[in-house]
């Protein structure tokens, strides 16, 4: 099950099975965010359960906007992947708004200072936007890095949270 919400980003949708938000992003396109989630968790996706987690996200989501930014951080994530990755999107919801992290900070914390990249790549392959919050991640340099909805928005939610 999956519903989109108005946000002053742009659309925001959410996709959930009964227990928890499987993906999110800045989309009105529920089929892209599906395509991000693990095969083994699409099954789940169909519960006539979910909408007790949709209406918690989507309520994390319109309190984050307005202002209440560690909102999404109470809503239950499940992603599906390696050790490492699975334990990595666990440590950027340790994250807190308003104190960004370098992908290097963000290695060390994950357990491995040295695994810079595979730290990056958690970024990248997060499919489940602001409730792991990957934006908060940046370059060593101070600039944005990547961020799969543009860097614009990624600026946006940044700024939005250092208020």
């Amino acid at each position: 099950m999956h519903i989109t919400v108005a946000t002053p980003d742009g659309p925001f949708t959410i996709i959930a099975d009964d227990h928890y938000v499987l993906a999110s992003g800045w989309t009105s396109d529920p089929a892209a965010l599906r395509a991000l989630i693990h095969p083994e968790l699409r099954v789940r996706v169909n519960s006539a359960d979910s909408d007790r987690v949709l209406t918690q996200a989507q309520e994390a989501v319109q309190s984050y906007y307005g202002g209440h930014v560690a909102a999404p951080s109470a809503v239950p994530v499940r992603q599906k992947s390696g050790p490492y990755r699975e334990h990595a999107w666990d440590t950027l919801r340790q994250v807190a708004p308003g104190a960004p992290v370098t992908y290097a900070e963000f290695a060390r914390r994950s357990g491995s200072a040295a695994a810079v990249r595979a730290a990056a790549g958690a970024c990248a392959k997060n499919a489940a936007a602001l409730f792991v919050p990957c934006h908060r991640v940046m370059r060593t340099d101070g600039t944005l890095g990547g961020f799969r909805y543009g860097l614009d928005l990624k600026q946006s939610l940044l700024d939005r949270e250092g208020r």
